[in-house]
């Protein structure tokens, strides 16, 4: 590699904003850095007075992958593109101001950024004239623009004779070139100019004859919108591709700063606007000092990435100038730009990062029809498209950020206790569809039954016209082997709608209309269910909610008994052991009391065993736990064997009759759906698998193994604060504590930058001091539950086993795996568990 006489090279670089935003950014930045230095130094009048550009970054030393060094700064010229074009002739001036003021700081070499290199003729006469070489750096923006393009195809499967691109902004310099280098693949062009620049005999010279066939002028964006998918874009003017008039499917490389893209309002989901003419530097790259990993090395653009380049090479030249940028040596700057450890990847749409997974999800507005028929797609393939098709079409966020906590995962086959992914992969299931799956997966006592109603075409849906023969034994049986005095069932879909149900009932049955609930509870999404659930976070967005319902701390009675002495309460609902908010259990004694104070007081207990039911905690109920005879009782998840959606309400004679007892009033709640045939029968059979095997005294024996063993494992780790629950229905409450981090990270850089900035915070208005302080709290508060989703991250990928946080908390780790587990299975959760807490053991406090 070439190094100037064995010395490093330094280069400038002229930046410019490319928005409005990033002019103030700009600004913002040079009233700090000038307030800096009065405070560090005293007022002089030279500090505060006008400058030519503003000191943006000195890297100090870059070391390249390839080994080479150079030294680097970059200035702004505070004017936006609009700006420079106003005042093109004085702007050029500015920019020979610039090139001396670098050179005086010992810059050999100047990279001319965006708007600065188109002023003076695409900067040919700010090459005759400057003091030094520069270099526009539009051959490498031009080769990160076509290895973007050329990843585009591969992961859309297109052969580039099969892709017909719009090339919008011929015949500039970056245009120009990219289209050269598309048409010697093969691809098809369509070429948009400015209308009147030029005649089309004019624009084809541009390019060989041979390549004339493939190409296609336009005038008008109008036809580019009908015609095409595919777009890339390097334009002066800016906002030139309207995203809401794009075709679905349709991808843009926008290599223009300011963008020539111009974001849909709402943003769309099936298309895509990459950022274009961007490098990245690989790790082996050293942009001078480092912290933490943390440097500027992401979305570099590709004009200051061709000047630091050509420094590491020490070549002080003008490299990329004028009109034409001949293909041979775009590739050849981005073949050293390889070698230094810059790369045109990962590419990054509206800033954020973007994968295969989401270009492959367009890849179905792309197949041609005349194609061969499709194979059959591959585990990854079919993993990729299902996690697009989630994202597109259910919930985007979600799928983003179990993708950001790698767990976003797309499983073929279920057994027992095993999920295996679409590659083979086979991961222990130690979540169970959150308490759905005591029977394991796909239970073979349950799936005959339902194989067999299927096979013997027995009528399911056949309520109100005729009496379900299957729903009514189930009915019977939940009746005989529930605490208590139960006689009524009201079947639904799932337990939300089991909670509704129970909160009908009982304001039917009283004629009171308030509700007292438990503070951390959490009893479901729907209006009602939501409204008695015990998580701000979760109510927040719907108020208001249905009126009359108070939180009372779980496990206070005297605070209980405050709220039902009225003798207004139609029903104090609860779960016996809170398993969304923590897996929190009661004071010994409380259940069975908070239920005498509702006899007193007249007010019905609805027991919550939605998690807690059918064999979790050791019993069948965990209201049998303390001998509890609920008014009402919900129950769901794990009814079915999780094979069926279905919820049950279930309630003694008196309560239901005193609803529901009349001519008038005995159709007041149904459910389509609720109450067929089918559910039940998946009921019935998980019922006798329940039984058959045992599964609630199993639970109580293996959780109490599993629980002893992780009490044994954690013991020296002060970040696992309590192993708590009861038989298989356990939490793990993690407590690292980030008190005071945000505000000990704003002091040490007030302490060690120049000047007194504790002063000047002291004079912040209050108002930007408390959201300050609210902010830094938040922000401690996610960085523990960010350790504690590393833990959940650590088991499913370093040793395959599916874990979750609770919807309270997200510093607890939900154990509720199915009741069918065996010994061996725990001690791989408890020796798994126990490595990820040593890997994890840093810092111990």
């Amino acid at each position: 590699m070439k190094q100037a006489s064995g010395k490093t090279m330094k280069f400038g670089f002229i930046a410019h904003p490319t928005s409005v935003g990033l002019k103030r950014y700009v600004k913002m930045l040079d009233l700090l850095q000038r307030q800096s230095k009065d405070l560090q130094s005293g007022y002089q009048r030279d500090l505060w007075r006008r400058e030519n550009m503003v000191p943006f970054v000195d890297f100090g030393q870059i070391r390249s992958a390839a080994g080479a060094t150079c030294e680097g700064i970059v200035h702004y010229l505070p004017l936006t593109a609009d700006e420079m074009l106003a005042s093109a002739r004085e702007v050029q001036e500015r920019i020979f101001e610039g090139i001396d003021t670098l050179g005086k700081q010992g810059a050999q070499l100047v990279g001319l950024g965006g708007f600065t290199s188109i002023i003076g003729k695409r900067g040919l006469v700010t090459a005759e004239r400057a003091s030094l070489p520069v270099t526009s750096g539009n051959s490498l923006t031009t080769y990160a623009a076509y290895k973007a393009l050329l990843q585009v195809f591969e992961w859309l499967q297109l052969r580039p004779q099969e892709a017909r691109v719009a090339i919008v902004g011929y015949p500039g310099s970056i245009c120009l070139s990219l289209a050269k280098l598309l048409l010697a693949q093969g691809c098809r062009l369509d070429l948009l100019y400015r209308s009147g620049s030029a005649s089309p005999e004019e624009l084809l010279e541009h390019l060989p004859a041979k390549w004339h066939g493939q190409v296609t002028l336009r005038d008008s964006i109008d036809d580019c919108y009908v015609n095409n998918r595919i777009f890339a874009s390097a334009t002066s003017s800016g906002d030139v591709i309207d995203e809401a008039r794009l075709l679905p499917g349709s991808i843009v490389v926008d290599i223009a700063l300011p963008r020539d893209a111009l974001r849909s309002t709402p943003p769309r989901t099936d298309t895509l606007v990459i950022d274009g003419g961007c490098m990245t530097a690989s790790p082996q790259v050293k942009l001078g000092g480092e912290s933490l990993n943390m440097a500027i090395k992401q979305q570099i653009n590709g004009c200051l990435t061709e000047t630091m380049v050509l420094a590491l090479e020490g070549r002080a030249e003008c490299f990329s100038i004028g009109r034409t940028l001949e293909p041979e040596k775009v590739l050849e700057i981005g073949a050293l730009a390889e070698r230094h450890g810059f790369y045109a990847f990962p590419l990054a749409s509206w800033g954020e990062r973007i994968n295969e997974k989401i270009i492959s999800g367009l890849r179905r507005y792309h197949r041609r029809q005349e194609s061969a028929p499709a194979q059959a797609d591959s585990g990854e393939q079919r993993r990729t498209q299902t996690l697009q098709r989630y994202r597109s079409h259910i919930n985007p966020m979600l799928a983003d950020f179990l993708g950001m906590q790698r767990c976003d995962h797309v499983f073929d086959r279920a057994e027992q206790c095993t999920l295996t992914d679409t590659e083979g992969r086979q991961f222990l299931d130690m979540v169970s569809g959150y308490g759905c799956l005591n029977l394991g997966h796909n239970p073979r006592i349950v799936t005959d039954a339902i194989r067999k109603f299927l096979t013997d075409s027995t009528p399911n849906f056949v309520q109100y016209v005729s009496l379900p023969q299957e729903t009514a034994k189930l009915a019977e049986r939940l009746c005989a082997i529930a605490p208590g005095e139960f006689e009524r069932v009201f079947f639904s879909n799932s337990g939300t709608e089991a909670v509704e149900a129970a909160l009908k009932l009982a304001r039917a049955a009283t004629g009171r209309t308030r509700f007292v609930y438990a503070e951390n509870s959490y009893h479901g999404k729907t209006l009602g269910a939501l409204s008695v659930t015990g998580r701000e976070k979760h109510k927040k967005h719907f108020r208001p909610l249905v009126p009359g319902c108070v939180g009372v701390a779980f496990g206070d009675l005297e605070a209980l008994r405050s709220e039902l002495i009225s003798e207004e309460v139609a029903a104090y609902i609860v779960e016996p052991i809170q398993g969304e908010g923590g897996v929190k259990m009661p004071p010994a004694g409380y259940l069975a009391a908070a239920q005498e104070i509702c006899r007193q007081t007249g007010t019905l207990l609805i027991v919550d065993e939605i998690q807690t039911g059918l064999g979790r905690t050791g019993r069948m109920f965990a209201s049998e736990w303390e001998g509890l005879e609920p008014d009402i009782m919900v129950l769901a998840k794990s009814l079915s064997g999780g094979l069926i959606p279905i919820g049950a309400t279930l309630s003694t004679a008196q309560v239901w009759d005193a609803a529901y007892g009349t001519m008038g009033r005995f159709l007041l709640h149904t459910s389509t759906f609720g109450g067929c045939n089918i559910a039940a029968v998946a009921g019935l059979a998980a019922l006798d698998g329940l039984q058959q095997q045992g599964l609630a005294e199993r639970a109580d024996e293996l959780g109490t193994y599993f629980k002893a063993e992780l009490e044994k494992a954690t013991e020296h780790y002060p970040f696992i604060a309590e192993v708590r629950g009861r038989g298989l229905m356990l939490g793990i409450q993690l407590d690292n504590d980030f008190a005071g981090a945000v505000e000990a990270c704003a002091r040490e850089f007030g302490t060690r930058l120049p000047g007194d900035w504790h002063l000047t915070y002291r004079f912040f208005p209050d108002e930007v001091k408390q959201h300050l302080a609210d902010a830094m709290s938040k922000m401690e508060e996610s960085l523990a539950e960010m350790f504690c989703m590393r833990f959940v991250t650590k088991l499913s990928n370093d040793h395959g086993i599916l874990t979750f946080v609770t919807a309270n908390s997200s510093t607890v780790i939900r154990i509720q795996p199915p009741l069918v587990i065996s010994r061996e299975e725990i001690d791989h959760f408890v020796r798994s568990f126990a490595t990820v807490c040593e890997e994890m053991s840093t810092f111990l406090n």
